[in-house]
């Protein structure tokens, strides 16, 4: 398995059209801002950069806003524990997105039916001090039929050790924004 054919997710809080446009087509963009209260606007710039190179574009913790947007789905963090995510029409290429840190959040997002968990953290970071680490990963992957997307602490110098894990993406915060 080569990096190039993961799945690569890139988180933004704000809208930043050089990182968009700095961005390979075959990144998917996830816009997460949890210090502020949502705006459309910005929102809406963003889907529109995104629809411009052709570059997927989710949004965090409201799918009823990606839906009425026309983005291509929803991100589900891991402290969203409700279980009515299904009462939504979705259209028919509408993803959800979760992230996952235990087997009992990937329990829940078995349940909340989303089609990627995004389990982290995979390595350790500033912000979390303690990965998962590899083996700890590769056993709660085994855990479940979900595709597995691996997020924290990812750096250039650890990216080769994602090879060792059957995952199809790797997402992050911080290895974009240098």
């Amino acid at each position: 398995m080569h990096i190039n054919s993961l799945r690569v997710f890139c988180y933004i809080d704000n809208f930043e059209k050089t990182l968009i446009n700095k961005l390979s087509k075959t990144t998917s963009v996830i816009y997460r801002n949890y210090n502020e209260k949502l705006n459309i606007y910005e929102i809406i710039k963003i889907r529109n950069a995104c629809n411009k190179r052709n570059i997927k574009f989710y949004l965090s913790n409201d799918i009823k806003l990606a839906i009425k947007l026309g983005l291509d789905g929803a991100y589900i963090p891991s402290f969203n524990k409700k279980m009515n995510l299904n009462s939504y029409n979705f259209k028919k290429k509408f993803e959800l997105l979760g992230s996952a840190h235990n087997i009992k959040e990937i329990r829940l997002k078995e349940l909340q039916n989303v089609d990627y968990i995004f389990l982290s953290p995979l390595f350790p970071s500033q912000k979390n001090k303690r990965g998962l680490g590899i083996y700890r990963f590769h056993n709660l992957m085994k855990k479940t039929k979900k595709k597995i997307v691996c997020l924290g602490g990812l750096t250039n110098k650890n990216l080769k050790k994602i090879k060792l894990l059957k995952c199809i993406g790797m997402a992050s915060i911080s290895l974009f924004h240098k």
